[in-house]
């Protein structure tokens, strides 16, 4: 799905990682990890195409496809005088008519989405009022309701009880199983060796990119288990 030819990700021109060359596969799941500040979120950010590559290039098979975002916590603005549904419904807009609105089988769909991430009886209630995790559920119901074929997650576990964690585990697992391919910045090595079968590991200077097998114990060596 996506071929990197010596990519390297930075800010302002500023290189941050190594150059990066490969194929993501389309239907793949893999785990992006290494230490910190050495560049996860914004080669993530790079691929979502949010920021522009330093050097090198990123090859689409044909036109770019939608991408399914999910952005770390803390850049998320919960003041918005919205609701649960209005966000959750946001990720169905691409496939609607603005003059029209959502038809009833998306307004079911999305129901149906509320009601499996926990949230049908918080429908109306103001996204000020949700917890951390309730806040989380409520954009992993976005990008569910979005099912694009991409799916980016910058960090979704962080700040989030295990329980939750689980549960939202269980959305990303069942999104790679409706064939989306997902890409997802994370820190528990623990999690990416149960559930990512290929893994991007960042260092300083260096990176491997392969089965999980193979590049988790650079993760473990660089002091992150």
């Amino acid at each position: 799905m996506i071929e990197l030819d010596n990519l390297v990700a930075g800010y302002e021109g500023t290189a941050i990682t190594p150059p990066l060359s490969g194929t993501l596969a389309a239907g793949s799941m893999t785990a992006i990890v290494g230490l910190n500040g050495c560049g996860k979120s914004t080669l993530l950010k790079t691929l979502a195409g949010f920021l522009p590559p330093v050097s090198g290039r990123i090859r689409w098979p044909q036109k770019r496809p939608v991408i399914g975002w999910l952005a770390q916590r803390h850049m998320l603005e919960s003041q918005f005088p919205l609701v649960v549904r209005d966000v959750v419904s946001q990720g169905a807009w691409p496939r609607v008519s603005l003059l029209r609105g959502l038809l009833s089988g998306e307004r079911r769909r999305i129901d149906e989405i509320l009601e499996r991430v926990g949230l049908l009886a918080m429908a109306k209630t103001p996204i000020e009022a949700l917890s951390g995790g309730q806040f989380q559920r409520m954009l992993f119901a976005r990008v569910m309701v979005q099912a694009a074929p991409l799916v980016m997650l910058d960090e979704p576990f962080t700040g989030i009880d295990e329980a939750t964690s689980r549960a939202l585990m269980g959305f990303i697992l069942d999104m790679h199983q409706q064939g989306q391919t997902v890409l997802a910045v994370l820190h528990d090595n623990q999690r990416v060796t149960r559930h990512f079968p290929q893994t991007l590991f960042l260092g300083k200077g260096h990176l491997r990119w392969g089965d999980t097998r193979d590049v988790l114990p650079d993760f473990t060596a660089a002091g992150q288990a």
